[in-house]
């Protein structure tokens, strides 16, 4: 199916035939425990849930939520063993996804990244956000919001190359890719992240195999509104219509994300790739669609 909004990837999930193994890391959530289950209930999903069984218990009598078929609880005592165990799951193929239940972004990545027994795969990992812009009725995607802090242009290239992946697997033949910063012009070295985003586009351009394109540095409303491309000349084939924002650094991108979520609402689909796995990792603070979402696309993005 065409995947045209974000509720469309959790309908392109359940259209599968696929069942998915995912593996809870701190499942004694409210709003983590309903996705999941909803990502049960919709049958594209069997779920490992670690964490406190009596809490987990406790939540699901409270929202109604049967834990049979499904499901299997394994009890953890501490923040460690639950992330530990949940990663274990992963990296011995006991599940195909890991999700991010109510434990920091760092602890669960400290794991994924454990020399020993994590999910290295020796590339970069790098957080893609997925949202509908209804104004501009297309599909977008936001990179880094969650994990590269201040990327250099190697990174950059990497951050890129992962956000391709993941709009080519929803069906973005050729993205649009945008290298955003705060001006359209290089302004070096008052403005460096207009020079990162020069040398990022050309550095694609020249080496990587990709129907994809990639063109810098974009001021937003350079990158996505044809009104603003046509008042300011902006030329090329991204202006006005990127589909991919590739943010200078976290700041900016956890900024964007946060203002489309607080303002105006936006549902949000994210995914860590770049692992051996794909990681469903949303904000503590995201709502319950989000993170079902984001179960739906870490699981879509097992077979890219």
């Amino acid at each position: 199916m065409k995947i045209k909004t974000v509720s469309d990837i959790l309908e392109a999930a359940k259209a599968s035939g696929k069942t998915w193994r995912i593996s809870v890391a701190a499942a004694h959530d409210e709003p983590v425990l309903k996705s999941v289950a909803e990502a049960v209930e919709a049958g594209f999903v069997t779920a490992l849930l670690y964490g406190d069984e009596q809490k987990i218990r406790n939540l699901a009598e409270e929202q109604g939520i049967t834990l049979g078929d499904g499901f299997t609880i394994i009890p953890t005592s501490t923040k460690q063993e639950t992330v530990t165990k949940a990663v274990d799951a992963v990296e011995e193929g006991r599940a195909d996804v890991l999700v991010k239940g109510i434990v920091a972004t760092a602890s669960l990545l400290r794991a994924v990244l454990n020399k020993e027994l994590g999910l290295r795969s020796g590339q970069l990992l790098s957080h893609v956000a997925v949202f509908y812009a209804p104004v501009y009725n297309r599909l977008m995607l936001l990179t880094d919001p969650a994990i590269n802090i201040t990327p250099n242009v190697h990174r950059k290239v990497l951050i890129v190359r992962n956000a391709i992946k993941v709009a080519q697997r929803l069906g973005i033949e050729q993205p649009r890719v945008a290298m955003l910063a705060s001006v359209d012009t290089l302004n070096y070295p008052a403005m460096e992240a207009t020079l990162d985003a020069a040398l990022v586009a050309k550095i694609i351009r020249s080496t990587e195999k990709t129907n994809a394109v990639v063109d810098g540095p974009f001021a937003l409303d350079n990158a996505i509104c044809s009104d603003a491309v046509s008042k300011k000349a902006r030329r090329g084939k991204v202006a006005g219509r990127a589909n991919i924002l590739c943010a200078p650094e976290i700041e900016t991108a956890n900024v964007l994300y946060k203002s489309l979520q607080c303002f105006a609402q936006v549902t949000f689909a994210g995914v860590v790739i770049g692992a051996r796995r794909p990681l469903a990792v949303s904000s503590r603070a995201d709502s319950c669609e989000t993170k079902l979402a984001s179960i739906a696309l870490a699981c879509l993005m097992c077979d890219q």
